[in-house]
């Protein structure tokens, strides 16, 4: 019995949408306002600043 060898393809690049990138950074950004912001961009939206760190409590995330 000979073994059978196979040539491999190339992948083919797959195709992202512009706007998935657009998409991808404004959820880091939202990811990052939920769980890590204490005051450095929404330092003057105290009402903001304050749900957020409320909601990190509730989450069980220490952020102090």
């Amino acid at each position: 019995m000979a073994a059978e060898l196979s040539t491999l393809e190339a992948p083919m690049p797959i195709a992202v949408p512009r706007w998935t990138w657009l998409a991808l950074a404004a959820a880091v950004f939202a990811s990052y306002v939920l769980l890590q912001e204490n005051g450095a961009l929404l330092s003057q939206w105290e009402t903001v600043h304050e749900l957020f760190h409320d909601g990190r409590h509730a989450l069980g995330m220490p952020c102090h």
